[in-house]
């Protein structure tokens, strides 16, 4: 892996969790302040002994150690725990940006579950202002900017998709740039959230829909049809069908590509059989992130080195992925010309 050139290069993250990024020292950190219980050890499922205390930081990182789609999202649940007050948030908001700054990442924009918040009864707003707190210091430090999309967890349904779009509307002046929906596919379709989604439109935010991640193409053409997404969080089915894959050529649909996630969730079941090659060669516009990184052990220098070690991704088509981050970003027009200029 030419780790040199691929640091170097300047580049967009546009699938990225903030939960995701929280490493295991800052998991142990924050379980000296809450000591809620962990209920569950590696992929087993099983409790913790003596749980409901501060964590070493190889216990953080046996919460990690997941073989299923269902592990992660029982890992993710897990890390939010311990995320109480806004200076958790403020926390880990200036540490991902610290470590993206280092990979060459000039602009990120990055998921927060608010649906979980909500979820566990918290108030949001607290914890937003330390997320901003954190942005702020962390643009002035490291030169990186964020914007934030607020993710409505599917599982929890539409009426709880419609309290997180409220609040991303009442905090769109703020950085907030789109909506989202993770979680499980597989119990929630898109079309459960048409009418979130118009809404949102309307309002003038951005539509970006984890799609095709755990089941087919039927739920990326739901995410397309229904939802009017902008961008699409994995896809990993669009060549089940023709037709789909020349629309989205056609309309060139941001495809969020992320290999070592749909690997550790094991929704791709081997390196080999990962769609980033087929894609970038039919002309689909994709881009490289990491989701969770800190879940998934990777970091965006690394996705990039398994696109030119796997697929043979020349340094031109790295460069050319690095661009597709830009166009594919909503920031400004006149931003992304500085940006694609860098390249």
């Amino acid at each position: 892996m030419n780790t040199d050139f691929i640091t170097r290069l300047p580049k967009a993250e546009l699938h990225l969790h903030l939960e995701g990024s929280v490493d295991p020292l800052t998991l142990s950190q924050l379980s000296e302040k809450h000591h809620t219980p962990f209920p569950w050890a590696s992929n087993r499922y099983k409790p913790l002994p003596d749980s409901n205390r501060t964590l070493t930081v190889a216990e953080a990182a046996a919460l990690y150690n997941y073989t299923d789609f269902t592990g992660f999202l029982m890992a993710f649940k897990g890390v939010t725990e311990r995320l109480r007050d806004p200076e958790d948030y403020e926390l880990i908001t200036y540490r991902m940006v610290e470590k993206l700054a280092a990979e060459g990442c000039v602009h990120a924009e990055v998921f927060v579950s608010v649906g979980v918040v909500f979820w566990r009864g918290q108030e949001f707003d607290p914890l937003f202002e330390g997320m901003e707190r954190g942005r702020r210091r962390a643009e002035r430090d490291f030169g990186t900017t964020l914007y934030w999309i607020f993710d409505a967890v599917r599982n929890f349904g539409a009426e709880e998709g419609e309290k997180v779009l409220a609040k991303a509307m009442e905090h769109q002046g703020q950085n907030v740039i789109g909506i989202g929906i993770g979680g499980d596919e597989r119990v929630a379709p898109p079309e459960m959230f048409e009418q979130v989604y118009a809404r949102a439109a309307r309002a003038g935010l951005r539509l970006s829909v984890h799609a095709g991640e755990t089941v087919g193409a039927a739920s990326i053409r739901g995410a397309l049809d229904s939802l009017k997404a902008e961008r699409l969080g994995h896809a990993l089915h669009v060549d089940e069908e023709p037709a789909l894959l020349e629309r989205l050529i056609r309309e060139q649909v941001p495809l969020e590509l992320c290999i070592s996630s749909n690997l550790r969730t094991s929704c791709c079941p081997e390196l080999a059989a990962h769609p980033l090659r087929r894609y970038f060669d039919a002309g689909l516009l994709v881009t490289l992130n990491t989701d969770d990184p800190e879940m998934f052990q990777t970091t965006l220098v690394r996705e990039y080195g398994l696109a030119e070690d796997a697929f043979g991704f020349t340094n031109e088509e790295l460069q050319q992925l690095a661009a597709n981050s830009f166009r594919a970003s909503w920031l400004p027009e006149e931003r992304k010309c500085e940006l694609l200029k860098l390249l």
